[in-house]
């Protein structure tokens, strides 16, 4: 049994001044998408990438492939994923954020075109805020036990940590803002395709 190729790691710059040559794919949500994402990318959500694979195949077979996200965490799930399928990937170090950080413009499409949104992180910081401080509030005016929610989402977030996942990500996730439209993805897929 052979075993998976695995997944490369490139640098902001190595991935700069081989953008024109690698097919870009953003596993962030369509929202995050929306706010900036790499010159060419794609974009393809972390969950929808199973729906992907026959096209991702494809565009690894004719070239190299990059997977980025916000910070690097999505786009390394989404490149263990496809090792497992076969598919050789490379990610961006940092994600799209390093990519600012080192002064990179990000694509941002015209507002009537697509829906901007908060990022990824953003929603899971105001909601874990949201929750805790819900939490408190109805601890002290309802009932104790109500601190509970509180003690949840603090636990909630120290096992994110530890295990670099984010189960409120993957629930923000499936809201309708953060989905893509239909005809959004199956015109990526056609695009990448053609490729």
């Amino acid at each position: 049994m052979t075993q998976p190729p695995a997944p490369v790691a490139l640098a902001t710059d190595q991935a700069r001044t081989r953008l024109h040559e690698l097919t870009v794919i953003d596993v962030r949500t369509p929202a995050e998408y929306a706010s900036g994402h790499l010159p060419g990318a794609l974009n393809i959500p972390l969950d929808r990438i199973r729906r992907a694979l026959p096209e991702m195949r494809h565009a690894s077979e004719r070239g190299d492939v990059l997977v980025v996200c916000a910070s690097g965490a999505r786009s390394e799930n989404a490149c263990k994923l496809l090792a497992e399928q076969g598919i050789a990937t490379a990610t961006l170090v940092g994600g799209t954020g390093a990519w600012v950080a080192e002064g990179h413009d990000l694509h941002t499409p015209a507002a009537c075109d697509t829906r901007a949104g908060w990022s990824m992180e953003r929603q899971v910081r105001f909601t874990a805020g949201s929750l805790v401080l819900l939490g408190l509030l109805l601890g002290m005016l309802v009932h104790p036990a109500l601190l509970l929610l509180s003690a949840g989402v603090a636990g909630g977030l120290v096992f994110s940590a530890l295990t670099n996942t984010c189960g409120m990500a993957v629930v923000l996730g499936k809201l309708p803002h953060n989905r893509p439209r239909a005809a959004d993805l199956d015109a990526t897929l056609a695009v990448l395709r053609s490729r």
